[in-house]
């Protein structure tokens, strides 16, 4: 009896809301099969299929997950199949809804970056990523605007957005600084009860499934009460699985070993980026080609190109970043299986922090429903993101569309600049079509990579 909601006594795989654990695991395979599109497309997924579909959870209680999980450093799509996960079948509920929520998109970007070093070079491949690159700037200008319409409510979301676009494209503040900064001060608002800080705004098309509709209806369950002593123990069992990799790899092979600084970085880029995973990879672009040299700006695209086609998390492009950095210092290893391990451990330090936060604050999260001090902050971040974005729009277009890019120091600012002359005519073609397609003809992330693909792969064949 899927999407009927119910109540009767059950065991461990069951619980009390009639719901079994197998039926679950397979509703959660099919949202990972499904989960394109990045963020906002995940999500859509999620809610179609558990909140009107199966009517497992309702409206009120899934936009509170969600408002947490955008909260929260890392991706929070995944951090949400978690959340809901572990509410609806315990700790194996969350780790098996996590797992498969990666596990796709994991495989998929192997297997291409597997290609992607064996035939880049091929005008096959060239042509393929040719047309990615300008599908992607397209795409990522419609995330600004789209995160933009509803972030950017009013004057005070505005000016934060502003602000941290300047911060971050003139003066190349830190981009946790500027998320600290943002959700402090939308903190202190929401606290106030400044009507500019609050959250709204829901995911479902239709008439949004009350929680008392719900198969989880809208107590909170039994095994979802706040337990100190619990917490402290499952999150101490993933902090270990989390730092004692990276500890022992450091340890072994040295600070500046390539392993070593995968691990280390990406491990920082756990705790500190928060906002979603255009914001996210602003961060991981800005160290990872500028800071680290593991790859150059356009293989970057690349990487997001390979996360944009693929199921699972956006922020599977470090899964590439990892790949690449190995593949080019394997030091002993032959480069291939050093790539290998690159991007599994990338993939660890990436994402088994996203159960540590889930497990270590869902519980307590729960109780916190309509909390305006914590929806003043996620106004605030979710507006300083919208300026980040920006900031990553600009850095992608600047290298889509222009084969020299130079770096200039201006009034103590330190600036991109491209060289006129150097624009390539065809990238801007391919741009513009791909532009047109989105924001014109409201044409899916899907078919759009798939046409300018496509067209880049004519392009360079096509003497």
């Amino acid at each position: 009896m899927s999407g009927t909601p119910g109540r009767r006594t059950a065991g461990w795989g069951d619980l009390d809301h009639g719901i079994p654990f197998g039926e679950a695991v397979r509703a959660w395979a099919r949202v990972a099969a499904l989960s394109f599109g990045g963020p906002a497309g995940q999500i859509a997924v999620m809610h179609r299929i558990l909140v009107e579909e199966k009517r497992w959870i309702g409206e009120h209680r899934f936009l509170h997950a969600l408002n947490y999980c955008m909260l929260l450093p890392g991706p929070e799509a995944q951090q949400l199949a978690i959340y809901i996960g572990w509410l609806l079948h315990r700790t194996k509920g969350g780790l098996v809804a996590g797992a498969l929520f990666v596990l796709p998109g994991f495989l998929s970007i192997l297997a291409l970056s597997y290609v992607y070093v064996l035939f880049g070079n091929a005008p096959l491949v060239e042509g393929l990523f040719f047309g990615l690159k300008a599908a992607v700037l397209a795409i990522v200008l419609h995330a600004v605007q789209r995160i933009g319409r509803r972030a950017l409510r009013n004057y005070e979301m505005k000016a934060i957005a502003v602000a941290s676009f300047v911060m971050i494209f003139f003066f190349g503040a830190p981009f946790p600084l500027i998320i600290l900064a943002a959700g402090i001060v939308g903190y202190l608002g929401g606290r106030s009860d400044l009507s500019a800080f609050g959250v709204g705004g829901g995911h479902g098309a239709g008439a949004a499934r009350s929680d008392a509709e719900s198969a989880l209806g809208e107590g909170i369950p039994a095994h979802a009460r706040p337990s100190v002593g619990w917490s402290f123990r499952i999150s101490a069992v993933f902090l270990l699985l989390w730092l004692v990799p990276v500890v022992a790899v450091v340890f072994i092979l040295g600070w500046h070993n390539v392993f070593s600084r995968i691990g280390l970085f990406f491990s920082q880029m756990a705790i500190v980026t928060f906002g979603g995973a255009y914001a996210v990879l602003a961060y991981v672009a800005q160290q990872a080609v500028e800071n680290y040299g593991w790859l150059q700006p356009g293989e970057m695209l690349d990487g997001l190109g390979m996360a944009e086609t693929t199921p699972g998390p956006l922020i599977m492009v470090v899964q590439f970043v990892g790949f690449l950095g190995a593949y080019r210092s394997p030091g002993s290893l032959d480069p291939m299986l050093a790539a290998t391990l690159g991007a599994v451990f990338t993939t660890w330090v990436t994402f088994v922090p996203c159960f540590l936060w889930i497990f270590l604050g869902a519980p307590f999260i729960e109780r916190l429903r309509d909390n305006a001090a914590l929806s003043g902050a996620l106004s605030a971040i979710t507006a300083a993101v919208v300026g980040v974005i920006l900031n990553l729009a600009i850095w992608f277009a600047l290298h889509v569309l222009f084969r020299t890019v130079v770096m200039s120091d201006f009034l103590g600012m330190t600036l991109d600049l491209p060289v006129l002359a150097s624009v390539d005519w065809a990238a801007l073609a391919l741009t513009a079509a791909a532009a047109l397609a989105v924001f014109r003809f409201t044409l899916s992330p899907g078919w759009v990579l798939a046409g300018a693909a496509l067209a880049g792969l004519l392009y360079r064949l096509v003497p």
